[in-house]
Order: C-alpha cells, then structure tokens, then sequence
C-alpha cells in the first residue's frame, strides 16, 4: 500500500519567480511542479522530510507523517512580496513558501 504527497503551487498574487520548482522527499527528488499546478506524488506510510527547490531558492525543510492510504496535502509558492523577494537574495531559504493544508 501506499500514501500521496499533494502539492500546490498557488498562492495571492503574482509569484516573482517563475521558474519550476524540484520537490525533494526524503533528500531524492521526486517531481517538478511549475506555476498553478498540482502534482500528486505516491509515497510510503510514514515519516518523511520535504523541500522544495528552484535554484538557489528553497523552501525551509518540513516533517510530515502520512498515514496509508491518506494524502498529505501541501500549498507553495514563490516570494510575493518586494521585501521578502529582496530578503531571499541574502537568506535563499525565504525564497519559496511551504505550508501543509
């Protein structure tokens, strides 16, 4: 049996960045999703650590626990606003935002 990792790249506004971004589950990337996009990965029952990618740009790394047969559902985006976008060229881990649904 297995489990599924949602995710949605979809947030308020217009994203500054455009490039796709690498999803990365457990350190092995797994997927890419580009701008208002859905991708549905199965993975296994359990613990895991995702982070998202593009570039330099990541998303700060978040520990998920999924059951079997059950989905972990995830929203991201890249930076929105002027000052974080300025604050992602010196802190690259405030470039892409990651919040579990």
């Amino acid at each position: 049996m297995s489990a599924t990792l949602s995710l949605i790249r979809e947030g308020i506004g217009i994203e500054l960045r455009q490039r796709p971004f690498a999803i990365t589950v457990d350190g092995k990337e797994v997927a890419t999703l580009e701008p208002h996009a859905t991708v549905e990965v199965p993975v296994e029952p359990g613990q895991h650590t995702l982070l998202i990618q593009s570039g330099r740009y990541t998303s700060r790394s978040h520990s998920f626990e999924v059951a079997e047969d059950s989905v972990a559902s995830f929203r991201c985006h890249s930076a929105m606003v002027w000052p974080r976008y300025v604050a992602s060229l010196i802190v690259p881990s405030l470039g892409i935002s990651l919040r579990r649904q």
